[in-house]
Protein backbone atom coordinates (compact mmCIF):
# COMPACT_ATOMS: atom_id res chain seq x y z
CA UNK A 1 0.00 0.00 0.00
CA UNK A 2 1.68 3.25 -1.06
CA UNK A 3 1.75 5.69 2.03
CA UNK A 4 1.05 9.22 2.08
CA UNK A 5 4.41 11.47 1.26
CA UNK A 6 5.36 14.70 2.02
CA UNK A 7 4.32 15.98 -1.59
CA UNK A 8 0.17 14.09 -0.88
CA UNK A 9 0.63 15.59 2.17
CA UNK A 10 0.64 19.22 0.82
CA UNK A 11 -1.44 18.70 -1.56
CA UNK A 12 -4.22 17.15 0.22
CA UNK A 13 -4.04 20.33 2.87
CA UNK A 14 -3.92 22.92 0.42
CA UNK A 15 -7.46 21.96 -1.04
CA UNK A 16 -8.50 21.54 2.82
CA UNK A 17 -7.06 25.26 3.23
CA UNK A 18 -9.16 26.46 0.33
CA UNK A 19 -12.35 24.55 0.91
CA UNK A 20 -12.82 23.97 4.52
CA UNK A 21 -11.33 27.25 6.52
CA UNK A 22 -13.05 28.48 8.47
CA UNK A 23 -16.01 25.77 9.54
CA UNK A 24 -17.61 24.58 12.41
CA UNK A 25 -17.18 20.90 14.09
CA UNK A 26 -20.34 19.30 14.94
CA UNK A 27 -19.34 16.37 15.70
CA UNK A 28 -16.37 13.64 16.17
CA UNK A 29 -16.88 9.82 15.08
CA UNK A 30 -14.13 7.40 15.90
CA UNK A 31 -14.37 5.25 13.09
CA UNK A 32 -11.95 2.47 13.76
CA UNK A 33 -8.89 2.00 16.96
CA UNK A 34 -6.60 4.23 13.78
CA UNK A 35 -9.68 6.62 12.83
CA UNK A 36 -11.09 9.49 13.49
CA UNK A 37 -13.95 11.66 11.25
CA UNK A 38 -14.49 15.13 12.37
CA UNK A 39 -17.87 16.40 10.83
CA UNK A 40 -17.63 19.92 9.57
CA UNK A 41 -20.27 22.56 8.88
CA UNK A 42 -18.85 25.65 6.32
CA UNK A 43 -21.22 28.46 5.37
CA UNK A 44 -21.06 26.64 1.84
CA UNK A 45 -20.65 23.12 2.64
CA UNK A 46 -21.32 20.10 5.53
CA UNK A 47 -18.70 17.14 5.24
CA UNK A 48 -16.56 14.80 7.13
CA UNK A 49 -12.67 14.81 7.41
CA UNK A 50 -11.03 11.81 8.60
CA UNK A 51 -7.86 11.10 10.55
CA UNK A 52 -6.30 8.18 10.18
CA UNK A 53 -2.98 6.95 12.19
CA UNK A 54 -3.03 3.53 10.69
CA UNK A 55 0.27 2.41 10.22
CA UNK A 56 -0.17 1.62 6.64
CA UNK A 57 -2.41 3.87 5.73
CA UNK A 58 -2.46 7.35 7.57
CA UNK A 59 -3.62 10.27 6.15
CA UNK A 60 -6.35 13.27 6.08
CA UNK A 61 -8.42 13.91 3.84
CA UNK A 62 -12.12 14.34 3.32
CA UNK A 63 -14.12 10.71 3.69
CA UNK A 64 -17.56 9.31 3.33
CA UNK A 65 -20.56 9.86 6.19
CA UNK A 66 -19.66 7.24 9.43
CA UNK A 67 -21.89 4.21 9.41
CA UNK A 68 -25.10 4.59 12.17
CA UNK A 69 -23.52 2.49 15.04
CA UNK A 70 -22.56 3.40 18.46
CA UNK A 71 -18.95 4.80 18.44
CA UNK A 72 -17.72 3.35 21.81
CA UNK A 73 -14.30 4.28 21.80
CA UNK A 74 -12.62 7.07 24.37
CA UNK A 75 -10.50 8.75 22.21
CA UNK A 76 -13.66 10.43 20.18
CA UNK A 77 -14.93 10.56 23.41
CA UNK A 78 -12.63 13.08 24.30
CA UNK A 79 -12.48 15.24 21.22
CA UNK A 80 -15.85 15.64 21.32
CA UNK A 81 -15.86 16.67 24.65
CA UNK A 82 -12.92 19.37 24.16
CA UNK A 83 -13.73 20.40 20.52
CA UNK A 84 -17.24 20.28 19.99
CA UNK A 85 -18.97 24.10 18.57
CA UNK A 86 -16.08 25.79 18.37
CA UNK A 87 -14.37 26.64 14.63
CA UNK A 88 -11.41 25.14 13.01
CA UNK A 89 -9.61 28.60 12.25
CA UNK A 90 -6.20 26.92 10.85
CA UNK A 91 -4.22 23.43 8.88
CA UNK A 92 -0.52 24.51 9.28
CA UNK A 93 2.29 22.62 8.80
CA UNK A 94 3.89 22.70 12.40
CA UNK A 95 7.85 22.91 10.14
CA UNK A 96 8.94 22.59 6.69
CA UNK A 97 9.30 19.47 4.96
CA UNK A 98 7.56 17.31 7.74
CA UNK A 99 4.34 15.28 7.73
CA UNK A 100 3.09 16.65 10.96
CA UNK A 101 -0.19 19.46 10.18
CA UNK A 102 -1.56 20.96 13.08
CA UNK A 103 -5.23 21.42 13.47
CA UNK A 104 -5.89 24.82 15.24
CA UNK A 105 -9.63 25.39 17.00
CA UNK A 106 -11.12 28.13 18.38
CA UNK A 107 -14.18 30.14 19.80
CA UNK A 108 -14.44 31.96 15.97
CA UNK A 109 -12.62 32.98 13.42
CA UNK A 110 -9.76 35.36 14.39
CA UNK A 111 -9.30 34.67 17.81
CA UNK A 112 -6.55 32.84 19.23
CA UNK A 113 -7.05 29.07 19.12
CA UNK A 114 -7.81 27.28 21.84
CA UNK A 115 -6.86 23.64 20.46
CA UNK A 116 -4.47 22.21 18.59
CA UNK A 117 -4.85 18.62 17.03
CA UNK A 118 -1.26 17.32 15.39
CA UNK A 119 -1.92 14.98 12.84
CA UNK A 120 1.46 13.22 12.96
CA UNK A 121 1.21 11.29 9.06
CA UNK A 122 4.66 9.40 9.45
CA UNK A 123 3.51 5.49 8.67
CA UNK A 124 4.23 3.71 11.55
CA UNK A 125 4.73 6.87 13.94
CA UNK A 126 1.54 7.79 13.24
CA UNK A 127 -0.44 9.36 15.73
CA UNK A 128 -3.57 12.48 16.19
CA UNK A 129 -2.33 14.63 19.55
CA UNK A 130 -4.91 16.96 21.02
CA UNK A 131 -2.96 19.80 23.15
CA UNK A 132 -4.17 22.67 24.84
CA UNK A 133 -2.77 26.44 24.79
CA UNK A 134 -0.25 25.36 27.34
CA UNK A 135 1.17 22.71 24.50
CA UNK A 136 0.68 19.84 27.06
CA UNK A 137 -0.70 16.47 25.78
CA UNK A 138 -4.74 16.05 26.56
CA UNK A 139 -5.45 13.16 24.63
CA UNK A 140 -3.80 11.00 22.24
CA UNK A 141 -4.43 8.08 19.79
CA UNK A 142 -1.83 5.97 21.03
CA UNK A 143 0.27 6.49 23.77
CA UNK A 144 3.85 5.23 23.79
CA UNK A 145 5.81 5.22 26.69
CA UNK A 146 9.45 5.53 28.24
CA UNK A 147 9.47 2.07 27.64
CA UNK A 148 8.34 1.86 24.09
CA UNK A 149 10.24 4.66 23.14
CA UNK A 150 13.24 6.60 24.76
CA UNK A 151 13.26 9.35 22.37
CA UNK A 152 9.96 10.69 22.19
CA UNK A 153 7.29 9.17 24.44
CA UNK A 154 3.85 10.58 24.33
CA UNK A 155 1.96 10.33 27.47
CA UNK A 156 -1.08 12.96 28.65
CA UNK A 157 -0.15 15.71 30.83
CA UNK A 158 3.14 15.90 29.64
CA UNK A 159 4.25 18.25 26.96
CA UNK A 160 4.02 17.82 23.20
CA UNK A 161 7.42 17.40 21.67
CA UNK A 162 8.01 17.81 17.79
CA UNK A 163 9.35 14.87 15.77
CA UNK A 164 13.04 14.18 16.06
CA UNK A 165 14.13 16.97 13.00
CA UNK A 166 15.47 15.48 9.91
CA UNK A 167 19.23 15.92 8.36
CA UNK A 168 18.69 15.45 4.96
CA UNK A 169 19.12 18.84 2.80
CA UNK A 170 15.98 20.94 1.63
CA UNK A 171 14.73 21.03 -1.78
CA UNK A 172 15.55 24.23 -2.88
CA UNK A 173 14.44 25.69 -6.66
CA UNK A 174 17.06 27.88 -6.20
CA UNK A 175 19.71 25.31 -6.28
CA UNK A 176 21.99 24.84 -8.94
CA UNK A 177 22.10 21.58 -11.69
CA UNK A 178 25.99 21.09 -10.57
CA UNK A 179 25.50 21.14 -6.93
CA UNK A 180 22.19 19.55 -7.24
CA UNK A 181 24.33 16.70 -9.33
CA UNK A 182 27.27 16.64 -6.90
CA UNK A 183 24.97 16.01 -3.73
CA UNK A 184 23.12 12.76 -5.44
CA UNK A 185 26.47 11.43 -7.57
CA UNK A 186 28.93 11.85 -5.08
CA UNK A 187 28.68 8.25 -3.82
CA UNK A 188 27.88 6.66 -6.94
CA UNK A 189 24.80 4.13 -6.28
CA UNK A 190 21.58 3.42 -7.24
CA UNK A 191 19.68 6.54 -8.68
CA UNK A 192 16.47 5.90 -6.80
CA UNK A 193 18.48 5.22 -3.58
CA UNK A 194 21.20 8.23 -3.76
CA UNK A 195 17.49 10.54 -4.19
CA UNK A 196 16.34 9.52 -1.24
CA UNK A 197 19.29 9.63 0.79
CA UNK A 198 20.58 13.18 -0.07
CA UNK A 199 17.25 15.37 0.55
CA UNK A 200 14.27 15.12 2.65
CA UNK A 201 10.53 15.33 1.87
CA UNK A 202 10.86 12.01 -0.84
CA UNK A 203 9.40 9.17 -1.05
CA UNK A 204 10.29 5.62 -2.62
CA UNK A 205 6.38 6.25 -4.90
CA UNK A 206 7.61 9.80 -5.59
CA UNK A 207 11.23 9.44 -6.25
CA UNK A 208 10.55 6.06 -9.02
CA UNK A 209 7.61 7.87 -11.31
CA UNK A 210 10.21 11.37 -11.25
CA UNK A 211 12.69 8.84 -12.54
CA UNK A 212 10.79 7.40 -14.94
CA UNK A 213 9.05 10.47 -16.16
CA UNK A 214 12.62 11.26 -17.41
CA UNK A 215 12.76 7.91 -18.94
CA UNK A 216 15.61 6.45 -16.93
CA UNK A 217 15.46 3.28 -14.63
CA UNK A 218 15.59 3.95 -10.76
CA UNK A 219 17.98 0.56 -10.30
CA UNK A 220 20.56 2.08 -12.55
CA UNK A 221 23.66 3.55 -11.09
CA UNK A 222 24.32 6.95 -10.73
CA UNK A 223 27.69 6.81 -13.06
CA UNK A 224 25.58 5.99 -16.27
CA UNK A 225 23.81 9.34 -16.24
CA UNK A 226 24.81 11.36 -19.20
CA UNK A 227 24.66 15.10 -19.10
CA UNK A 228 21.41 15.02 -21.68
CA UNK A 229 19.52 12.40 -19.19
CA UNK A 230 21.08 14.34 -15.78
CA UNK A 231 19.18 17.17 -17.10
CA UNK A 232 16.09 15.52 -17.76
CA UNK A 233 16.00 14.40 -14.88
CA UNK A 234 16.71 17.78 -13.15
CA UNK A 235 13.86 19.73 -15.04
CA UNK A 236 11.50 17.20 -13.66
CA UNK A 237 12.98 17.74 -10.06
CA UNK A 238 12.46 21.64 -10.58
CA UNK A 239 8.58 20.69 -11.76
CA UNK A 240 7.78 18.98 -8.85
CA UNK A 241 9.11 21.92 -6.48
CA UNK A 242 6.74 24.34 -8.47
CA UNK A 243 4.19 21.93 -8.37
CA UNK A 244 4.57 22.08 -4.19
CA UNK A 245 5.40 26.09 -5.07
CA UNK A 246 2.21 26.72 -6.41
CA UNK A 247 -0.10 23.97 -5.24
CA UNK A 248 -0.52 22.58 -8.91
CA UNK A 249 -1.56 19.15 -8.71
CA UNK A 250 -3.07 16.74 -10.54
CA UNK A 251 -4.79 13.30 -9.12
CA UNK A 252 -4.38 10.32 -10.75
CA UNK A 253 -3.58 6.38 -10.60
CA UNK A 254 -0.75 4.67 -11.08
CA UNK A 255 -0.12 0.75 -11.93
CA UNK A 256 1.79 1.23 -8.00
CA UNK A 257 -1.00 3.12 -6.63
CA UNK A 258 -1.77 6.86 -7.17
CA UNK A 259 0.06 10.23 -7.70
CA UNK A 260 -0.59 13.66 -7.29
CA UNK A 261 1.97 15.07 -10.04
CA UNK A 262 1.22 14.60 -13.41
CA UNK A 263 5.14 14.03 -14.63
CA UNK A 264 5.85 15.46 -18.07
CA UNK A 265 7.50 13.08 -20.82
CA UNK A 266 10.65 13.44 -22.82
CA UNK A 267 8.48 12.82 -25.91
CA UNK A 268 6.45 15.50 -25.27
CA UNK A 269 9.11 18.01 -24.34
CA UNK A 270 10.75 17.41 -27.63
CA UNK A 271 7.58 17.06 -29.57
CA UNK A 272 6.10 20.19 -28.37
CA UNK A 273 9.27 23.01 -28.94
CA UNK A 274 6.97 25.96 -28.59
CA UNK A 275 5.59 25.08 -25.54
CA UNK A 276 9.21 25.69 -24.51
CA UNK A 277 9.86 28.96 -25.32
CA UNK A 278 6.97 30.56 -23.63
CA UNK A 279 7.26 29.35 -20.25
CA UNK A 280 9.34 29.36 -17.40
CA UNK A 281 8.94 25.61 -17.44
CA UNK A 282 9.27 24.08 -20.48
CA UNK A 283 7.79 20.63 -19.24
CA UNK A 284 4.32 19.93 -19.43
CA UNK A 285 1.99 17.63 -17.92
CA UNK A 286 0.20 14.33 -19.38
CA UNK A 287 2.27 11.30 -18.58
CA UNK A 288 0.34 8.07 -20.47
CA UNK A 289 1.12 5.86 -17.79
CA UNK A 290 -1.15 7.42 -15.49
CA UNK A 291 -4.54 7.47 -15.33
CA UNK A 292 -6.13 11.09 -14.66
CA UNK A 293 -9.25 11.73 -13.00
CA UNK A 294 -11.67 14.09 -14.43
CA UNK A 295 -12.80 16.33 -11.76
CA UNK A 296 -11.61 14.35 -9.25
CA UNK A 297 -9.84 16.19 -6.20
CA UNK A 298 -7.22 15.00 -4.38
CA UNK A 299 -9.27 14.05 -1.37
CA UNK A 300 -11.74 11.75 -3.57
CA UNK A 301 -8.59 10.07 -5.15
CA UNK A 302 -6.86 9.53 -1.12
CA UNK A 303 -10.81 8.32 0.00
CA UNK A 304 -10.86 6.00 -2.58
CA UNK A 305 -7.71 4.57 -2.66
CA UNK A 306 -7.17 3.93 0.81
CA UNK A 307 -10.93 2.73 1.70
CA UNK A 308 -10.45 0.49 -1.19
CA UNK A 309 -7.25 -1.02 0.20
CA UNK A 310 -8.03 -1.42 3.67
CA UNK A 311 -11.24 -3.10 2.85
CA UNK A 312 -9.71 -5.18 0.61
CA UNK A 313 -7.26 -5.97 3.80
CA UNK A 314 -9.85 -6.32 6.60
CA UNK A 315 -12.26 -8.32 3.53
CA UNK A 316 -9.51 -11.27 3.47
CA UNK A 317 -8.69 -11.30 7.03
CA UNK A 318 -12.62 -11.47 7.76
CA UNK A 319 -13.16 -14.20 5.12
CA UNK A 320 -9.70 -16.34 6.54
CA UNK A 321 -10.93 -15.99 9.77
CA UNK A 322 -14.46 -16.88 8.87
CA UNK A 323 -13.46 -19.80 6.87
CA UNK A 324 -11.40 -21.46 9.10
CA UNK A 325 -13.95 -21.06 11.77
CA UNK A 326 -16.65 -22.62 9.92
CA UNK A 327 -14.26 -25.47 8.73
CA UNK A 328 -13.55 -26.05 12.23
CA UNK A 329 -17.05 -26.42 13.51
CA UNK A 330 -18.45 -28.15 10.39
CA UNK A 331 -15.90 -31.04 11.00
CA UNK A 332 -17.10 -31.56 14.37
CA UNK A 333 -20.96 -31.42 13.11
CA UNK A 334 -19.57 -33.62 10.77
CA UNK A 335 -17.66 -36.43 13.27
CA UNK A 336 -20.96 -36.17 15.46
CA UNK A 337 -23.23 -36.69 12.86
CA UNK A 338 -21.66 -39.75 12.05
CA UNK A 339 -21.26 -41.19 15.36
CA UNK A 340 -24.92 -41.11 15.92
CA UNK A 341 -25.88 -42.27 12.15
CA UNK A 342 -23.58 -45.45 13.75
CA UNK A 343 -24.80 -45.73 16.67
CA UNK A 344 -28.34 -45.85 14.50
CA UNK A 345 -27.02 -48.68 12.46
CA UNK A 346 -26.61 -50.79 15.27
CA UNK A 347 -29.65 -50.48 16.86
CA UNK A 348 -31.14 -50.99 13.30
CA UNK A 349 -31.25 -54.39 14.66
CA UNK A 350 -33.51 -53.98 17.66
CA UNK A 351 -36.64 -55.62 15.51
CA UNK A 352 -34.57 -58.56 14.99
CA UNK A 353 -33.90 -59.28 18.91
CA UNK A 354 -37.97 -58.97 19.28
CA UNK A 355 -38.76 -61.22 16.54
CA UNK A 356 -35.89 -63.82 17.68
CA UNK A 357 -37.40 -63.78 21.43
CA UNK A 358 -40.68 -64.09 19.89
CA UNK A 359 -39.53 -67.40 18.65
CA UNK A 360 -37.50 -68.72 21.27
CA UNK A 361 -40.72 -68.27 23.82
CA UNK A 362 -42.96 -70.30 20.83
CA UNK A 363 -40.71 -72.99 21.14
CA UNK A 364 -39.16 -73.38 24.73
CA UNK A 365 -40.10 -77.21 23.86
CA UNK A 366 -37.03 -77.41 21.95
CA UNK A 367 -34.88 -75.95 24.03
CA UNK A 368 -31.99 -78.09 26.49
CA UNK A 369 -29.96 -77.26 29.24
CA UNK A 370 -26.68 -75.55 28.47
CA UNK A 371 -27.60 -74.89 24.68
CA UNK A 372 -25.16 -72.09 23.60
CA UNK A 373 -27.18 -71.63 20.32
CA UNK A 374 -30.61 -72.54 18.71
CA UNK A 375 -31.85 -72.91 15.32
CA UNK A 376 -35.67 -72.36 14.61
CA UNK A 377 -37.87 -72.16 12.01
CA UNK A 378 -38.92 -68.28 11.17
CA UNK A 379 -42.74 -67.67 11.33
CA UNK A 380 -43.24 -66.85 7.87
CA UNK A 381 -40.68 -67.65 5.97
CA UNK A 382 -39.85 -70.99 7.88
CA UNK A 383 -35.97 -70.82 6.94
CA UNK A 384 -33.88 -71.76 10.25
CA UNK A 385 -33.10 -68.76 12.60
CA UNK A 386 -29.79 -69.36 14.72
CA UNK A 387 -30.18 -67.51 18.05
CA UNK A 388 -27.18 -67.40 20.27
CA UNK A 389 -28.07 -68.60 24.05
CA UNK A 390 -26.27 -67.86 27.53
CA UNK A 391 -26.12 -71.56 28.42
CA UNK A 392 -26.05 -70.62 32.45
CA UNK A 393 -29.86 -69.46 31.51
CA UNK A 394 -32.69 -71.23 30.54
CA UNK A 395 -35.08 -70.96 27.64
CA UNK A 396 -36.98 -67.77 29.36
CA UNK A 397 -34.38 -66.00 30.68
CA UNK A 398 -32.73 -65.86 27.41
CA UNK A 399 -35.96 -64.57 25.92
CA UNK A 400 -36.30 -61.86 28.57
CA UNK A 401 -33.01 -61.02 28.36
CA UNK A 402 -33.46 -60.62 24.17
CA UNK A 403 -35.86 -58.68 25.26
CA UNK A 404 -34.02 -56.43 27.23
CA UNK A 405 -31.51 -55.55 24.46
CA UNK A 406 -34.58 -54.87 22.20
CA UNK A 407 -35.62 -52.24 24.47
CA UNK A 408 -32.48 -51.00 24.73
CA UNK A 409 -31.74 -50.37 21.40
CA UNK A 410 -35.17 -48.94 20.43
CA UNK A 411 -34.45 -46.29 23.06
CA UNK A 412 -31.09 -45.66 21.74
CA UNK A 413 -32.67 -45.16 18.67
CA UNK A 414 -35.47 -43.04 20.03
CA UNK A 415 -33.06 -40.49 21.82
CA UNK A 416 -30.38 -40.73 19.02
CA UNK A 417 -32.90 -39.98 15.99
CA UNK A 418 -33.50 -36.14 17.19
CA UNK A 419 -30.29 -35.59 18.11
CA UNK A 420 -29.34 -36.45 14.97
CA UNK A 421 -32.02 -34.32 12.94
CA UNK A 422 -30.82 -31.35 15.02
CA UNK A 423 -26.99 -31.76 14.05
CA UNK A 424 -27.93 -32.17 10.27
CA UNK A 425 -29.84 -29.04 11.21
CA UNK A 426 -27.05 -27.67 12.02
CA UNK A 427 -24.75 -28.37 8.98
CA UNK A 428 -26.83 -27.62 6.72
CA UNK A 429 -27.65 -24.21 8.10
CA UNK A 430 -23.83 -24.01 8.14
CA UNK A 431 -23.70 -25.00 4.78
CA UNK A 432 -25.35 -22.87 3.16
CA UNK A 433 -23.39 -20.11 5.37
CA UNK A 434 -20.27 -21.48 3.81
CA UNK A 435 -22.10 -21.30 0.29
CA UNK A 436 -22.10 -17.46 0.68
CA UNK A 437 -18.54 -17.00 1.57
CA UNK A 438 -17.50 -19.50 -1.49
CA UNK A 439 -18.70 -16.94 -3.52
CA UNK A 440 -16.94 -14.34 -2.02
CA UNK A 441 -13.71 -14.88 -3.17
CA UNK A 442 -12.22 -11.53 -3.93
CA UNK A 443 -12.92 -8.04 -2.77
CA UNK A 444 -14.64 -6.40 -5.35
CA UNK A 445 -16.85 -2.82 -3.68
CA UNK A 446 -17.87 -2.36 -0.68
CA UNK A 447 -21.14 -4.26 -0.47
CA UNK A 448 -18.61 -7.82 -0.70
CA UNK A 449 -17.20 -6.34 2.50
CA UNK A 450 -20.83 -5.17 3.99
CA UNK A 451 -21.93 -9.03 3.18
CA UNK A 452 -19.10 -10.45 5.00
CA UNK A 453 -19.75 -8.15 7.97
CA UNK A 454 -23.50 -9.54 8.11
CA UNK A 455 -22.10 -13.39 7.89
CA UNK A 456 -19.83 -12.51 10.57
CA UNK A 457 -22.56 -10.40 12.88
CA UNK A 458 -25.28 -13.60 12.01
CA UNK A 459 -22.64 -16.59 13.34
CA UNK A 460 -21.97 -14.36 16.40
CA UNK A 461 -25.95 -13.79 16.78
CA UNK A 462 -26.08 -17.45 16.19
CA UNK A 463 -23.53 -18.55 19.47
CA UNK A 464 -20.85 -19.76 16.81
CA UNK A 465 -18.72 -16.55 17.02
CA UNK A 466 -17.68 -15.13 20.41
CA UNK A 467 -15.93 -11.60 19.88
CA UNK A 468 -14.95 -9.32 22.84
CA UNK A 469 -14.90 -5.90 21.07
CA UNK A 470 -17.96 -6.83 18.70
CA UNK A 471 -19.57 -3.92 17.20
CA UNK A 472 -22.50 -4.52 15.22
CA UNK A 473 -23.39 -3.53 11.42
CA UNK A 474 -25.41 -0.71 10.47
CA UNK A 475 -28.92 -2.22 10.68
CA UNK A 476 -30.07 1.22 8.28
CA UNK A 477 -27.38 0.36 5.80
CA UNK A 478 -29.36 -0.09 2.38
CA UNK A 479 -29.04 -3.87 1.23
CA UNK A 480 -27.54 -4.59 -1.79
CA UNK A 481 -28.79 -8.04 -3.75
CA UNK A 482 -27.08 -9.05 -6.30
CA UNK A 483 -29.45 -7.76 -9.78
CA UNK A 484 -29.42 -9.37 -12.65
CA UNK A 485 -32.10 -9.02 -16.11
CA UNK A 486 -33.06 -11.99 -17.55
CA UNK A 487 -33.32 -12.02 -21.65
CA UNK A 488 -36.96 -10.56 -21.69
CA UNK A 489 -36.30 -7.99 -19.07
CA UNK A 490 -37.15 -9.06 -16.34
CA UNK A 491 -34.83 -8.32 -12.78
CA UNK A 492 -33.87 -11.17 -10.92
CA UNK A 493 -32.52 -10.68 -7.69
CA UNK A 494 -30.30 -12.93 -6.00
CA UNK A 495 -29.23 -12.67 -1.86
CA UNK A 496 -25.54 -12.59 -0.93
CA UNK A 497 -26.42 -13.97 2.42
CA UNK A 498 -28.96 -15.39 4.76
CA UNK A 499 -29.74 -11.87 6.13
CA UNK A 500 -30.35 -10.76 2.61
CA UNK A 501 -32.11 -13.98 2.03
CA UNK A 502 -34.59 -14.02 4.28
CA UNK A 503 -35.05 -10.04 3.45
CA UNK A 504 -35.38 -11.06 -0.26
CA UNK A 505 -38.12 -14.15 0.27
CA UNK A 506 -40.35 -12.51 3.45
CA UNK A 507 -40.10 -8.65 2.62
CA UNK A 508 -39.46 -8.36 -1.20
CA UNK A 509 -41.34 -10.42 -2.59
CA UNK A 510 -44.70 -9.65 -3.47
CA UNK A 511 -47.45 -12.26 -4.80
CA UNK A 512 -46.73 -12.19 -8.76
CA UNK A 513 -42.91 -12.83 -8.53
CA UNK A 514 -41.08 -15.84 -8.23
CA UNK A 515 -39.01 -17.54 -6.16
CA UNK A 516 -36.06 -20.26 -6.94
CA UNK A 517 -34.11 -22.16 -5.11
CA UNK A 518 -31.65 -25.26 -5.70
CA UNK A 519 -33.54 -28.54 -4.73
CA UNK A 520 -31.78 -30.12 -1.28
CA UNK A 521 -28.69 -28.10 -2.60
CA UNK A 522 -27.10 -24.76 -0.10
CA UNK A 523 -27.72 -22.06 -1.98
CA UNK A 524 -29.00 -18.60 -1.84
CA UNK A 525 -32.57 -17.34 -2.80
CA UNK A 526 -33.23 -15.98 -5.63
CA UNK A 527 -36.58 -13.55 -7.17
CA UNK A 528 -37.63 -13.41 -10.34
CA UNK A 529 -39.61 -9.98 -9.87
CA UNK A 530 -42.68 -9.88 -12.07
CA UNK A 531 -45.44 -7.38 -12.65
CA UNK A 532 -49.42 -7.94 -12.57
CA UNK A 533 -50.29 -9.36 -16.33
CA UNK A 534 -46.52 -10.51 -17.15
CA UNK A 535 -45.45 -14.32 -17.62
CA UNK A 536 -42.18 -15.41 -17.36
CA UNK A 537 -40.96 -17.25 -20.75
CA UNK A 538 -38.81 -20.17 -20.76
CA UNK A 539 -35.90 -18.58 -21.27
CA UNK A 540 -36.32 -16.05 -18.38
CA UNK A 541 -36.54 -19.13 -16.16
CA UNK A 542 -33.73 -20.56 -17.80
CA UNK A 543 -31.82 -17.73 -16.83
CA UNK A 544 -33.13 -17.70 -13.24
CA UNK A 545 -32.63 -21.15 -12.93
CA UNK A 546 -28.79 -20.69 -14.33
CA UNK A 547 -28.16 -18.03 -12.17
CA UNK A 548 -29.35 -19.25 -9.10
CA UNK A 549 -27.30 -22.86 -9.64
CA UNK A 550 -24.59 -20.15 -9.99
CA UNK A 551 -24.70 -19.00 -6.65
CA UNK A 552 -25.10 -22.55 -5.15
CA UNK A 553 -22.97 -24.88 -3.28
CA UNK A 554 -23.28 -26.92 -7.06
CA UNK A 555 -21.61 -23.93 -9.48
CA UNK A 556 -19.27 -26.41 -10.70
CA UNK A 557 -21.76 -28.61 -11.92
CA UNK A 558 -22.60 -28.89 -15.11
CA UNK A 559 -26.58 -29.53 -14.21
CA UNK A 560 -28.40 -28.64 -11.23
CA UNK A 561 -32.12 -29.22 -9.89
CA UNK A 562 -33.68 -26.15 -9.39
CA UNK A 563 -37.13 -25.69 -7.93
CA UNK A 564 -39.30 -22.42 -8.11
CA UNK A 565 -42.90 -21.40 -6.68
CA UNK A 566 -44.45 -18.97 -5.95
CA UNK A 567 -43.81 -16.63 -2.77
CA UNK A 568 -46.62 -17.41 -0.72
CA UNK A 569 -46.01 -21.15 -0.65
CA UNK A 570 -42.54 -20.63 0.84
CA UNK A 571 -42.77 -20.78 4.52
CA UNK A 572 -40.05 -20.21 7.63
CA UNK A 573 -40.25 -23.00 10.24
CA UNK A 574 -40.74 -21.78 13.86
CA UNK A 575 -37.59 -21.68 15.27
CA UNK A 576 -35.82 -21.89 12.20
CA UNK A 577 -32.14 -20.51 11.70
CA UNK A 578 -31.59 -17.19 9.15
CA UNK A 579 -31.77 -18.22 6.04
CA UNK A 580 -33.74 -21.78 5.86
CA UNK A 581 -37.37 -22.04 4.58
CA UNK A 582 -39.51 -25.12 3.88
CA UNK A 583 -41.75 -24.68 0.36
CA UNK A 584 -44.58 -26.58 -1.58
CA UNK A 585 -46.06 -26.36 -5.23
CA UNK A 586 -42.71 -26.10 -6.95
CA UNK A 587 -41.81 -26.95 -10.18
CA UNK A 588 -38.18 -28.24 -11.37
CA UNK A 589 -35.81 -27.01 -13.83
CA UNK A 590 -32.42 -27.96 -14.29
CA UNK A 591 -29.81 -24.76 -13.76
CA UNK A 592 -26.73 -24.68 -15.92
CA UNK A 593 -24.18 -22.91 -14.13
CA UNK A 594 -21.25 -22.60 -16.22
CA UNK A 595 -23.78 -20.73 -18.47
CA UNK A 596 -24.78 -18.11 -16.01
CA UNK A 597 -23.12 -14.80 -16.95
CA UNK A 598 -21.87 -14.01 -13.38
Amino acid sequence: MQPVDFTTLTATCSELRAKWLPARLEQVYQRDRFTVSLALRTMNQRGWIDISSHPAAARICVGDSPPRIPDTFTFSEQLRHQLSGLALVSIAPVSPWERVIDLQFAKRPGEPALWHLYAEIMGKYSNVILTAQDNLVVTCAHQVSAKQSSVRPIQTGQPYEMPPSLTDAVPSLSESLDRWKERISLVPGQLKTNLLKNYRGLSKGLVVSMIRSANLDPEQSTDSLNPHQWQQLFQRWLYWLQCLENSKFHPSFTPEGYSVIDWPTPEEKETNPENQSNSPNPLHPLNPLQNPLPNCSVQELLNSYYTGEINQQVFAQLRHQLTQKLNNILAKLRLKANTFKERLQQSAGADTHKSQADLLMANLQHWQPGMKSISLPDFETEKPVVITLNPEKNAVQNAQAIYKKHQKLKRARIAVEPLLAAVQEEIDYLEQVEVALSVLETYRNTQDLQTLAEIREELIQQKYLVVSDYRSTDKNAAIEFHRYQTPSGFELLIGRNNRQNDQLTFRTANDYDLWFHTLEIPGSHALLRLTPGTVAEETDLQFAADMTAYYSRARHSEQVPVVYTEPKYVYKPKGAKPGMVVYKQERIVWGRPQQAPA
